[in-house]
């Protein structure tokens, strides 16, 4: 069986366990059985390749973005226990009012600190993918959010652990404190390696990243976001993907039970191998499912477009209403006021249009203060 760390005893709250510490990254003694997983690994990148192509066939890559990334956000909170749904999202954004304001905010919390890391990797002079702009994503993450008091921005500072009641019944015990700060500089230095024609596929990278990043547990909370934020940053760091396309928290989230066992059987038995063809496959699902719901949106989009374009009614101010929706899909008049820079009544009459079209509807049933959805968009997104 393969050796990949050590066990080493801690402390935690007064109790002695023993805490495992990984050894560096690619797992070694003996090397990771390539072979194995070779033709999963062709699979996931040329489903990658489909959704890349597939993106550039659609007139707006950016409300594919919008609706991706928020996607995101919302699956990999919900994997850490939120009850936020798209629809409180979109409704937050639109200056609705609405009631799990928490949940809400940490799922805008991880956009935030999306923005911020992939505001990095694409400014010439941005921080590469490191210790550091790590911290500085968890500290947006944790920012006036549930986990505030917990050293947000900062590595722990003490013994942390993965289920049970107490550290001594604890599912896993994380490396102490004091290596952490080392195993993560050892992870960096594995992530920016020059990289030659015998190197692993990227994705196997991503992969073995994303494990070793959850073994190690950097942080005192929002371990689990952090770790997948950083799977769609290597994606773009290794030029996967030129968009953040792919939410694998879906997969994840779906198949929860057996991601945590594949990471448990890593430590215990040493396999990375299933770990790898678990999360390639992960890889395939998602961007299938990234492709089929591209294609769905875009076609939804274009019939109600045409529906728009052959209505006498329309005004330009209504087409150009529309052309905002995908990425405006909750609103109010005034926010299509001011987002068309309009008089009010130009705003009511180009929303009126696409309502009579059955393109939006009104939510509240009131003369005044009405709030409107592009509800098939939305619910083809949920």
């Amino acid at each position: 069986m393969r050796s990949v760390g050590t066990m080493i005893t801690s402390t935690a709250l007064g109790e002695s366990v023993q805490a495992f510490v990984p050894h560096p990254l690619p797992p070694a003694n003996p090397d990771l059985d390539v072979r194995s997983f070779a033709s999963r690994n062709q699979a996931a990148e040329f489903a990658l390749a489909r959704l890349a192509g597939v993106s550039g066939l659609v007139p707006s890559v950016e409300w594919l973005l919008y609706s991706a990334i928020r996607k995101e956000a919302l699956l990999t909170s919900q994997i850490e226990g939120t009850q936020a749904t798209l629809t409180d999202l979109f409704d937050e954004e639109a200056g609705f009012a609405i009631s799990n304001t928490d949940d809400v905010e940490e799922v805008t919390n991880y956009l935030r600190a999306f923005r911020k890391v992939q505001d990095n990797l694409r400014d010439p002079a941005g921080l590469p993918i490191s210790v550091r702009l790590l911290c500085e994503a968890h500290r947006l993450l944790l920012d006036g959010a549930r986990g505030g008091g917990k050293q947000p921005g900062e590595l722990r500072r003490s013994q942390n652990w993965i289920g049970g009641t107490r550290p001594g019944n604890a599912v896993f015990v994380p490396p102490p404190a004091e290596r952490v700060a080392d195993l993560l500089a050892d992870m960096e230095r594995f992530i920016h390696a020059p990289q030659s024609p015998t190197s692993l596929p990227p994705l196997v990278r991503i992969a073995l990243v994303h494990a070793q990043f959850e073994t190690i547990h950097p942080f005192l909370d929002g371990n689990g976001r952090i770790g997948r934020l950083l799977i769609a940053a290597l994606m773009e760091h290794w030029e996967l993907l030129r968009e953040p396309l792919v939410y694998l928290s879906g997969y994840l989230k779906q198949h929860q039970a057996e991601y945590y066992r594949r990471l448990s059987r890593i430590r215990n038995a040493g396999d990375w191998e299933r770990w790898v063809s678990f999360f390639l496959e992960g890889v395939v699902v998602a961007a299938t499912d990234a492709e089929r719901n591209i294609v769905a949106i875009a076609s939804l989009i274009a019939a109600d477009r045409r529906r728009l374009l052959a209505e006498p009614k329309s005004t330009p101010a209504s087409y150009r209403l529309f052309e905002m929706l995908p990425m405006m899909p909750r609103f109010s008049i005034e926010r299509v006021r001011l987002a068309l820079d309009t008089s009010f009544p130009t705003a009511n009459a180009a929303v009126k249009v696409l309502q009579e079209l059955g393109i939006v509807s009104e939510l509240t049933g009131q003369k005044k203060n009405r709030c409107y959805s592009y509800q098939a968009y939305i619910e083809q997104l949920a």
